[in-house]
């Protein structure tokens, strides 16, 4: 079939576009990698008996992280500690605080702590590699990058994933839903019996 011409030849990006992909995939395997430490975290407290996650709306914010560096370093959250990190735009209450601190904390809880810590600071410093090449590989393009900027809901990061997915040359696609497909965001038709059941839309698959 294929020497006779009848096989649809597949689209395969430009290589340009492909290791522009390459980046930026990776790099939304960075911060999916920091958003599962912090969760690791957080559970770590919790067997020590720390509900920092009740009394603070980010554990990882610049109070949270405090707390955590001097529970590794002290083993324990004293209230002259929270009157040291304490600010006025917090919602609970300073004993609210200090009771959530109460626990227990062992070494290995110390040890899991400061490792999740690197790994988190290993992560971070990889995305800013990755940001820099990325920003560096779309430099050409900054004039199209800035009227994306100006479609509302598109950060950058969003602006620089969906042209790393799509590219910028719109003429390879015949129309909008060959786009949503090739994207992997194409509404499935899941029907049984003569009922349509509803799908979850698909993440994008490597092409």
């Amino acid at each position: 079939m294929l020497l006779a011409g009848l096989l649809k030849p597949s689209f395969i990006p430009p290589r340009e576009q492909r290791e522009l992909r390459d980046l930026t995939r990776y790099r939304r395997k960075m911060i999916e990698q920091i958003a599962s430490e912090k969760n690791r975290v957080i559970r770590i407290l919790e067997d020590c008996n720390i509900k920092l996650s009740s009394v603070l709306s980010d554990t990882h914010g610049v109070v949270g992280t405090k707390l955590i560096d001097k529970l590794c370093k002290n083993g324990k959250i004293s209230m002259a500690d929270i009157e040291e990190v304490y600010h006025g735009k917090l919602q609970a209450s300073r004993q609210a605080i200090y009771e959530a601190c109460e626990g227990f904390v062992t070494a290995h809880h110390v040890f899991m702590l400061q490792t999740i810590k690197k790994d988190m600071v290993s992560c971070e410093a990889i995305i800013s590699e990755l940001n820099a090449r990325i920003k560096t590989m779309l430099s050409p393009y900054e004039n199209v990058l800035e009227l994306l900027k100006e479609v509302p809901g598109l950060s950058t990061k969003s602006i620089e994933d969906l042209i790393a997915e799509i590219g910028l040359d719109m003429s390879v696609f015949p129309d909008d839903k060959h786009i949503a497909s090739w994207c992997g965001v194409a509404p499935g038709n899941n029907e049984s019996a003569g009922k349509k059941k509803a799908d979850a839309l698909p993440t994008a698959t490597n092409k």
